[in-house]
């Protein structure tokens, strides 16, 4: 694990520094969703304190907080919009992963469980035809915890141009193309693909809303948020004006600002692994940039209407290949980071070549840790 940070905090240094000298300032957070456990002979301890919490994170130097989530116990770490760099954010996330079961264990937490499914995590049945009223009947809700990726780009002027001449469609269509080869970067232990067969295996689709396809347009796993978001609600607005009730009867919108891709289908894990996903994060930002700056976004876009099955496994099955194998005989992820440290180097005039195969050597980084060692007898 160790080789494979330092490899992919080198490929991340360059590729900010090569997004930069086009013009561009990649902008990627964190959202994190986990659960937690009391001891069931602790009695009498008082609720959890996120306040608490948010202090110790911010004492550690880690931009974001952590909030109550939807279901029982359920929390989630909100990564902070202070414009930190990529690499930045990774250590961020790295950090936290590390740092909330003692932060949890001093309030009286028995157990934080950043894991891709709680099994019997809360009780419960919504009502038939409701989203938030539940019914008188209890059944155990298996919850998924996902980690999601938020990504946009900013211009020399401080401006996101994911809204503009069809920039974050063509990014959209990048990762739609390229997140089933790299699926084990983002899914990276077997409950993960358990967790994506929650609502049919259990009858719990009315109850949870993850997703368990790769599929785009604005409520699929790889979302555009412009004028609208996954709800179908109205992004990027500001409340001005508030009535009696404190309800918002005046505002400013400025969608625009707000205007990323959310890639959500991570899964929470502690085997997740921050810097190998802002990588595959960044190369795709490169890839739409070149298109970008060429003007040819909109007339290289392709239906994206259509959604695309995910691996059952890790491991390839009955002759279903699974994510270790996709990812080996993908060759768009090294070699993309092999042509980017090249032209690097060139522009940089570095004969060095410091950085020669980086993208082989990452890659065989992450798949060593997938192979079952040898024993000698």
């Amino acid at each position: 694990m160790l080789l494979t940070n330092q490899l992919a905090k080198q490929v991340i240094t360059f590729l900010q520094q090569y997004i930069q000298q086009l013009g561009f300032t990649p902008v990627i957070h964190f959202e994190l969703e986990g659960c937690y456990r009391y001891h069931p002979h602790n009695k009498g301890i008082p609720p959890l304190d996120l306040s608490v919490i948010n202090h110790q994170l911010k004492k550690l130097d880690i931009d974001g907080e952590v909030i109550d989530e939807y279901w029982q116990n359920q929390w989630e770490f909100v990564s902070a919009f202070q414009g930190q760099m990529p690499l930045r954010e990774a250590e961020n996330l790295t950090k936290v992963i590390a740092s909330l079961p003692h932060l949890f264990a001093k309030q009286g937490i028995m157990q934080t469980l950043i894991k891709p499914v709680v099994w019997a995590g809360d009780k419960g049945k919504l009502a038939s035809g409701c989203r938030n009223v539940f019914s008188g009947e209890a059944r155990d809700v298996h919850i998924p915890n996902a980690i999601q990726m938020n990504v946009s780009v900013n211009n020399s002027s401080g401006e996101n141009i994911i809204y503009q001449d069809y920039f974050g469609e063509y990014l959209q269509q990048c990762f739609l193309d390229t997140s089933l080869a790299c699926c084990l970067l983002y899914l990276p232990e077997e409950e993960a693909f358990e967790r994506f067969a929650l609502k049919s295996k259990y009858g719990l689709a009315e109850e949870l809303c993850s997703p368990n396809d790769i599929s785009g347009g604005h409520q699929g796993s790889i979302a555009l948020y412009k004028e609208w978001g996954k709800h179908n609600q109205a992004m990027g607005e500001t409340p001005l004006l508030f009535d009696h009730q404190h309800k918002a009867i005046v505002t400013k919108k400025n969608w625009q600002a707000t205007a990323r891709i959310e890639h959500r289908l991570g899964a929470s894990s502690t085997c997740y692994n921050a810097y190998i996903n802002i990588v595959f994060a960044l190369v795709n930002v490169i890839d739409a940039l070149e298109v970008y700056l060429q003007e040819q976004c909109e007339a290289l876009l392709i239906n994206t209407a259509t959604s695309t099955t995910l691996p059952q496994s890790l491991h390839t099955i009955n002759g279903q290949r699974g994510a270790i194998e996709y990812f080996q005989y993908d060759t768009w992820f090294a070699s993309r980071i092999n042509d980017i440290a090249e032209r690097f180097e060139s522009d940089a005039h570095d004969e060095n070549k410091a950085l020669h195969k980086i993208g082989d050597k990452l890659k065989t980084a992450i798949l060593s840790s997938y192979q079952t060692p040898k024993i000698i007898i």
